[in-house]
């Protein structure tokens, strides 16, 4: 393991004291306006509707995102050197539908006068939820940008889980009151990392007997170290790790997975056509924590269990995560 500098902002970012250029500003009044007229637009829409539309725009952006793309293909081609490259580029095609579909789905959550597309909380993960509560000692959630994971935080919610999330702040602040606005119709509260008192509000969760959401899959500008992801060392964020062994909290990995009638026909390179034919429920794994004192070795230890949980997990559910991020922060060749 070894520690991980903070990657330099390519432009100017409101969340680190920067401005927007004349361009920028022009660009992002664009993108706000077209997504609040499609916003207000889908809320007349089915909740099938809403999920064809969402698997269109997946497939549009696979057609004209090359870098996100390639990025992609690369992470794939990491991850599973088995695939031939006519496998890898099916797959990756599957993905940016899936998560189109996804994006329909989260859409279906904004609006407050249809029920929401919840996932069945499986009966394990609910009397593991009860048994760490019980404790008094907090829960740190870690989770995963698989599958629906806003769906995720609003059942967790919706089954009496006081659920709050940990989240960065979106590069516009229209769209941070947006996904504010998502999560809270629902029950579930966030913590803005660059917020005033949000590392108090984090142990005030935590001592009260709450549920932190941590998001652990993906590469970010926080303290990270290399830690196994998928079967290889990727940047990985080591606060919810500290932040558990200092606060004594029980660890538990969750995330949307798919019903175990479902699961034998997950395979990257022969899954089913749609998000919507798998069932899916949530489920969620306790870390063992009780050998682990909070240092170096311990935090990083704490870190490589949740990472090689969170990798059996997208494994059993690999279109359904977001292969597009440069998680491991370079290419390989496709």
């Amino acid at each position: 393991m070894s520690s991980y500098s903070r990657p330099t902002p390519r432009s100017p970012d409101l969340r680190e004291g920067g401005a927007w250029t004349f361009l920028q500003r022009a660009k992002n009044d664009a993108l706000w306006a077209f997504a609040s007229v499609t916003l207000a637009a889908a809320r007349r829409l089915s909740l099938p509707t809403l999920r064809f539309f969402g698997r269109t725009i997946g497939t549009t952006a696979h057609a004209l995102a090359p870098g996100a793309r390639r990025t992609a293909l690369s992470n794939v081609a990491r991850v599973f050197p088995e695939l031939d490259a006519g496998e890898r580029r099916t797959f990756v095609k599957r993905t940016f539908a899936t998560l189109g579909e996804l994006l329909g789905e989260t859409v279906a959550l904004l609006d407050p006068s249809r029920p929401p597309p919840l996932l069945r909380l499986a009966d394990q993960a609910r009397a593991l939820f009860e048994e760490a509560r019980s404790e008094q000692r907090g829960v740190l959630f870690a989770s995963a940008h698989l599958g629906p994971w806003e769906g995720v935080a609003a059942s967790l919610a919706a089954a009496g889980v006081p659920l709050v999330t940990l989240a960065r702040e979106s590069y516009d602040p229209r769209f941070t009151s947006l996904y504010e606005r998502l999560r809270s119709a629902h029950g579930v509260r966030v913590v803005w990392r660059a917020s005033p008192g949000a590392a108090a509000r984090i142990v005030r969760t935590l001592r009260a007997g709450g549920v932190l959401g941590v998001p652990m899959d993906l590469r970010a500008r926080v303290p990270s170290i290399d830690a196994p992801f998928l079967g290889h060392d990727a940047p990985t964020p080591v606060g919810p790790a500290r932040i558990a062994l200092r606060t004594g909290a029980v660890v538990i990995v969750g995330t949307a997975a798919p019903a175990r009638e479902s699961a034998e026909r997950d395979a990257p390179s022969r899954a089913p056509a749609g998000h919507a034919a798998l069932q899916m429920v949530v489920t969620a794994t306790r870390i063992p924590t009780g050998d682990l004192q909070p240092g170096p070795q311990g935090v990083g230890e704490l870190t490589n269990r949740i990472n090689r949980e969170l990798s059996h997990r997208i494994l059993a559910l690999p279109h359904a995560w977001v292969w597009m991020h440069e998680r491991w922060g370079s290419r390989t060749g496709v």
